[in-house]
């Protein structure tokens, strides 16, 4: 009994390929929810909350409008899911073959280790393991846990998925598992202008989640791009070698601003004063 659920503003969002790889599942599911702004006016984490509400399934699937999933997917998932003291499933999301060369750029910078560091894991397939934190474009929940926690319960876009989380592994003490096989297929955005909005988005609600979430995001790692600066000769030969590597010139300025954008970013979170909703 799977639910999937996907949240856009109108079906026009979906990408080409998304609703004929649900159909092509190696195990069906119940039902699509599709959750425009007709239905549930609002941001993601309240159309995802709105569909579990009206959901059937025991197992509720968030995939986002602009990916899609291998075929064994939802097959992955379930196995996966099944031990206890595991609440979640999830997955990596992997750059399409189709997508145009500024958007494989964007998605070489998310995959690398220079570019994305210790979650690189998230946009390649890497060995399993088990996170406390992951993004929405592929997350597998229990309903009967997520219901515990009451959802998502917050207005917090991006990082709705980061308070999930956080309420699974440290409010309910269940695990999150991350395994390669459970792999969808996410959409780029093209650098540079849109990846950068992307990425400004993203370090604004991780410098403010710091403070609201220090259990997950108070890290090094998400402090790293801040101190750059003082390892600017390792760090530009390392930039150098990366774009040799994946033969790619534009992919040293590309992560080099994704950095730049993402420390700035960061720091206006970090400053402004904010209140968990």
């Amino acid at each position: 009994m799977i639910s999937v659920i996907i949240p856009c503003k109108t079906k026009a969002d979906l990408c080409p390929e998304l609703l004929p790889a649900l159909k092509n599942q190696s195990v069906k599911p119940k039902e699509i929810l599709i959750i425009t702004d007709q239905l549930c006016p609002g941001d993601p984490a309240a159309k995802r909350d709105w569909a579990a509400r009206k959901s059937v399934g025991s197992v509720l699937t968030f995939i986002d409008s602009d990916a899609y999933p291998d075929k064994d997917w939802l097959k992955n998932a379930v196995k996966h899911l099944k031990p206890k003291n595991i609440a979640a499933v999830c997955g990596p999301g992997l750059t399409p073959p189709s997508d145009s060369v500024r958007q494989k750029i964007s998605g070489l910078v998310w995959s690398s280790f220079l570019g994305a560091g210790p979650y690189s894991f998230r946009n390649r397939q890497a060995s399993a393991r088990f996170v406390d934190d992951y993004p929405t474009f592929n997350l597998i929940v229990k309903k009967k846990d997520f219901n515990k926690i009451n959802g998502f319960n917050t207005h917090f876009w991006p990082g709705e998925d980061t308070k999930l989380c956080l309420d699974l592994t440290h409010k309910l003490g269940k695990k999150i598992l991350y395994h390669p096989s459970i792999t969808v297929f996410h959409h780029r955005r093209p650098i540079f202008i849109p990846h950068l909005q992307q990425i400004s988005c993203y370090g604004f609600q991780r410098g403010r989640f710091v403070r609201l979430f220090p259990q997950t995001s108070f890290r090094p790692t998400y402090f790293l791009p801040l101190f750059l600066p003082f390892v600017f000769p390792f760090y530009f030969l390392a930039l150098i070698i990366t774009a040799v590597y994946y033969r790619s010139l534009l992919l040293a300025p590309a992560i080099f601003l994704t950095h730049f954008t993402y420390a700035l970013s960061f720091l206006k979170g970090l400053v402004t004063k904010v209140r968990p909703l």
